[in-house]
């Protein structure tokens, strides 16, 4: 009897030491953005973005280990403010956009956590071609809004060879270098909404 009574009491204190499960946010698309920079005929830089896109994050600031992070990118939805470039994009010759209409990231650990920021290592994958990648974050924080809901936020960045990814397409140049570059730089500025729990509707009275 006294073994079963301490080994209840040594599992309840255990159970009162274990850190809280991280909450989970849902991304705000409309105070969030994906944006990219790749660079074009040489001597400069094309900018756009991905107008729609979803995803949700894990996040407790005590509790690093259990970060996660998932999003899904609708590829047609590329503008950079030019409609035959941005149709472009969408072919074959880029985001084949008719074979693969999202991009996916799913996170697969943290590292080098800071007081202000870490890596988010993951999986991404374009034209169904996955890789590894590693994302530079820098944490917002937290705050309540005026409507009561907890919201949090960070910014992303990384940079890819669109290559790996089977984006292929170029043309040379007659003085040497490449129509774009084959380096993309990714920024991500995030702000998600904390999911709530469902309240628990009171039972109906029989009559």
């Amino acid at each position: 009897m006294r073994h079963s009574r301490a080994l209840l009491t040594a599992l309840f204190s255990l159970s009162l030491a274990s850190p809280a499960l991280a909450e989970r946010y849902e991304i705000d698309p409309n105070h969030s953005d994906v944006s990219f920079k790749v660079r074009h005929m040489v001597v400069s830089k094309v900018q756009g973005r991905f107008d729609k896109f979803t995803g949700a994050f894990e996040y407790d600031e005590k509790t690093p280990e259990k970060w996660s992070a998932e999003a899904r990118i609708d590829a047609a939805s590329v503008n950079t403010a030019n409609a035959d470039r941005d149709n472009h994009l969408r072919q074959a010759d880029f985001l084949d956009t008719a074979n693969h209409p999202a991009m996916e990231f799913k996170s697969a650990g943290v590292t080098d956590v800071t007081g202000g920021g870490a890596k988010l290592q993951g999986n991404l994958s374009i034209r169904g071609v996955e890789r590894p990648v590693a994302l530079d974050l820098v944490f917002g924080g937290t705050v309540t809004d005026p409507r009561g809901d907890k919201r949090a936020g960070f910014e992303a960045a990384t940079t890819i060879n669109r290559q790996d990814f089977g984006v292929s397409f170029n043309k040379l140049l007659e003085a040497g270098g490449l129509v774009v570059g084959n380096d993309v730089e990714i920024t991500i500025h995030v702000e998600g909404v904390a999911r709530k729990e469902p309240k628990e509707q009171p039972a109906k009275k029989k009559k």
